[in-house]
């Protein structure tokens, strides 16, 4: 395992306040250092025109019950909300979720075009001020220059998942959990999990989690230069199921039977008596009851 300056000195922070001013008759953006705020997230994200991507945006534990939303601009004066956690996109564009048992809120943006290029990540704090990270897509026609099969994927306590990084580059391949450490040579762990990274196929790095943990589920990042790729990984309980199939005991009666078939639950039989005995049965008690009321005694 390596843990280099990507991994530690990765994202630029800084604290953001909104001013509205009536002389100006406008909102105008002034940058005040007021403490250290971080949000992690990726920096630049390589995906296909007309496709959706899913960024993840980790958060300090402070705000967890605060405002979340994606503003979309090359520069913060310039940005426009897209979508808040408090107010959705009508459009289905961009969404929106916070999960606050993790800390971290995503934004998926879909149908994605050439003008989609320049993001920005935000946590508001209080009475209008807010803090945000830049991100960058770089929407082409054709295929990524980084990207995965799926991603997100599931695994279960106890088992293994293996992940495959599709690259076009020739840059050193680095995996790492978001916010934490990263696994850049054959082997590693990322927070007590044990992870192999190998390239035994052509521009692919693929990366196996082994052992995994409830605690691993999160988000990682596939990195080669300043191009990321996310990856959610959701580890859960295996779900084990058994098929009972119903017992059927025979039955056997004297007449003509129809059989019905019933799914899931064997067979049901239903005896009809025999047509012809029923009438003869009914032809004694006939002559009983006449001999009876008649007097008449038959030998």
């Amino acid at each position: 395992m390596s843990i280099d300056k990507f991994c530690v000195i990765h994202f630029c922070t800084s604290l953001y306040f909104k001013v509205s001013t009536s002389v100006l008759h406008s909102n105008t953006l002034f940058v005040l250092v007021a403490g250290v705020h971080s949000i992690s997230i990726v920096s630049k994200v390589s995906v296909e025109a007309g496709k959706s991507i899913s960024i993840p945006c980790l958060y300090e534990s402070q705000y967890i019950n605060h405002v979340k939303y994606l503003c979309e601009g090359h520069t913060w004066g310039s940005c426009r909300h897209a979508v808040k956690t408090n107010k959705p996109d009508p459009s289905g564009k961009y969404l929106i979720s916070d999960d606050k048992e993790q800390e971290f809120f995503t934004v998926t943006l879909n149908e994605l075009t050439d003008e989609n290029t320049d993001y920005w990540c935000v946590v508001e704090i209080n009475n209008g001020a807010e803090f945000g990270q830049y991100f960058q897509l770089s929407v082409i026609s054709g295929t990524p220059s980084l990207y995965v099969d799926h991603q997100r994927i599931t695994g279960y306590i106890g088992g293994n998942i293996t992940i495959r990084c599709h690259h076009s580059n020739s840059g050193e391949m680095k995996w790492r959990r978001l916010g934490r450490n990263c696994v850049t040579g054959s082997s590693g762990s990322t927070d007590g999990t044990t992870a192999t990274a190998y390239m035994r196929e052509q521009n692919v790095f693929t990366v196996k989690m082994s052992g995994l943990k409830s605690e691993d589920s999160g988000w990682y990042l596939c990195a080669e230069g300043d191009i990321q790729i996310p990856v959610y990984l959701n580890v859960t309980e295996k779900l084990i199921t058994s098929t009972t199939t119903a017992a059927t005991t025979p039955t056997t009666a004297t007449g003509s039977s129809t059989t019905h078939t019933v799914a899931g639950s064997g067979t049901i039989t239903t005896v009809e008596e025999n047509k012809e005995h029923r009438s003869d049965k009914f032809f004694f008690v006939s002559l009983y009851f006449y001999a009876v009321f008649s007097g008449k005694c038959f030998v």
